[in-house]
């Protein structure tokens, strides 16, 4: 496994390298202390999994983030201060998979590495589904794509099992902490923060302006995907 890390703090860097080679003998670490030098080296080595901190000489992180996700839906982990919930929530908008906070201990950090790569290579939910189809948008289960207007709709892969489980229960509303357990496991503590801005994400991928919304929401309660012809304000 190949772990790309970008960190100014070179304590970190160290500490990190060290314990990821301990924990997995066959993984190659990167180490980046700056925005540039994590972009050349997530060229140069395309790593299966990238730790990326907020505040970076250069180019930040947020930045960094926003060109990684032109190209690439490898799974990003973002490293953020104590008290920093603005830059959780941007990361997570941007397109992060999950952050953690500074300063963390490396068996948390490992089972959040754990946890991405497992949605990232996530099998098909049910491979015996036929299609989905509503309005303009069509699911192939089978090979997770997802079209819009015949167009391919890129999803990461917490995005797509977050959709798959909102048409699985086309109609019914599916309650927050039911969408939490599905998408990021029971004992995962994702928090209703990270529904809304995935289905924020979802939305603005399948819902172009002037589209018909596909998900609503129960305010307080969860959300619902509905079919174009009973979709409503949300």
């Amino acid at each position: 496994m190949k772990i790309l890390v970008v960190d100014d703090d070179r304590q970190i860097l160290e500490a990190l390298t060290v314990g990821f080679q301990l924990q997995w003998q066959d993984s190659t670490v990167t180490p980046a202390t700056d925005g540039e030098a994590g972009l050349r080296a997530f060229y140069e080595q395309d790593p299966d999994v990238v730790l990326l901190d907020v505040s970076l000489p250069g180019k930040n992180g947020f930045e960094v983030l926003k060109e990684i996700r032109g190209i690439s839906d490898v799974p990003v982990i973002m490293l953020t201060a104590r008290g920093e919930e603005h830059a959780q929530v941007r990361g997570l908008e941007l397109g992060a998979d999950d952050y953690i906070v500074k300063p963390f201990s490396h068996l948390a950090l490992v089972a959040r590495i754990k946890a991405v790569l497992r949605r990232a290579e996530m099998p098909p939910p049910v491979r015996a589904l036929p299609d989905f189809v509503a309005g303009d948008l069509a699911i192939n289960f089978e090979s997770h794509q997802v079209t819009l207007k015949g167009e391919s709709v890129k999803l990461t892969p917490v995005e797509y099992k977050l959709l798959f489980h909102l048409v699985r229960n086309a109609g019914r509303l599916m309650p927050h902490q039911a969408l939490l357990e599905r998408v990021w496991g029971a004992d995962y503590g994702a928090s209703t923060d990270y529904l809304k801005v995935f289905i924020s994400r979802l939305r603005a991928k399948l819902e172009p302006e002037g589209g018909p919304p596909y998900i609503e929401t129960e305010r307080g309660l969860g959300y619902r995907f509905v079919r174009p012809e009973k979709a409503g304000p949300s």
